[in-house]
Formats: C-alpha cells, sequence, structure tokens
C-alpha cells in the first residue's frame, strides 16, 4: 500500500503544483496531509486512498454534506470538500480544529450496512470503551444526525470524531 499511495502522492503534488508539509494520518484507506499552494497562499488537507473504490464513496459523502451545507454537527467541525483527483485516488478538503468529525472513507451512503446481532453489540461494547459512556452517548447522537443526511458511519474511534480536548 505504502508504495501506490507514495506514487499517487507524487503524481498529485506535480499536478496541483503544491508542496507537501506535514501528515494528519493514516489509515487502511489512505494517508491524509496537508498540502501548501504556495502562489495561492493556501493550506488544505488532502487523503490519497489506496483503492478508486474508497476514494469514490468517501467524495460522495462530502459531496452529500456540501450539499445540505453541513459545517458542524452538533458543534463538531466537519472538513469542507474543495476539490478531488480520480487519476490519483485524491480528496482535497478544509483542515478543521478539534471538535471535529471526519474519515468517510469507511462509510456508507443511503444504505445501512447489515451485521449480526452479535456484531453489533461487540461493536457498541469496543466504542464504548473507546469513549467512555458520556462521551460515547454523544458520539451515537452525531452519528444518528449523520444518518437523517443518508450517511452511515460506523469507521468511529476517537482519532476521526475527536472531541476539543
Amino acid at each position: 500500500m505504502e508504495d501506490i499511495l507514495k506514487q499517487r502522492s507524487e503524481a498529485y503534488a506535480r499536478r496541483r503544483k503544491i508542496v507537501w508539509a506535514e501528515q494528519l494520518g493514516v489509515g487502511v484507506h489512505g494517508v491524509v496531509r496537508v498540502a501548501e499552494d504556495n502562489g495561492n497562499f493556501a493550506r488544505f488537507a488532502v487523503k490519497i486512498h489506496e483503492g478508486a473504490a474508497a476514494d469514490r464513496r468517501e467524495r460522495a459523502i462530502y459531496e452529500r454534506l456540501r450539499e445540505n451545507d453541513v459545517v458542524t454537527l452538533r458543534g463538531f467541525n466537519v472538513p469542507q470538500l474543495l476539490g478531488w483527483d480520480d487519476g490519483c485516488c485524491a480528496v482535497e478538503m478544509t483542515i478543521v480544529a478539534r471538535p471535529f468529525v471526519l474519515d468517510f472513507a469507511g462509510a456508507w451512503l443511503d444504505q445501512a450496512p447489515e451485521f449480526s446481532p452479535e456484531a453489533w453489540a461487540y461493536w457498541e461494547e469496543e466504542k464504548v470503551e473507546q469513549f467512555g459512556t458520556e462521551r460515547w452517548r454523544e458520539v451515537l447522537a452525531v452519528l444518528a444526525l449523520l444518518r437523517t443526511y443518508g450517511i452511515f458511519m460506523h469507521d468511529v474511534t476517537p482519532t476521526n470524531v475527536a472531541f476539543r480536548e
């Protein structure tokens, strides 16, 4: 995966004439880095996806959020879609401060995933452990709000649903 992400990152930087700054995160779907466009004095985040399916899915979700003017969800900042590059499987977005909700590559659009009751119970138990009971209740409220837009997010961790502190 590292080789394809490196190749796509280099190609994207050449096409957009940007310079890579720090890396914001890496996960199963790709890598997120800060891009600097010195000609426009701009800094923005770019997610380079390993696969085209995750790239299309995440972009479609950001487009849905943009169509509905979603900037925050219950006080959590949501990155705004700036652009994309299909050839490099790249999605450009604004950089957001905590608290935030981000990383929609593992989410579903307009269709909830099907899991067994046992899998759901295990998932919820794991999330309560990761977030703590009180914060998990707030995360559930954010997830419910996302569902009103047809977005079913289940790749939920404290790194992609981050509280202020």
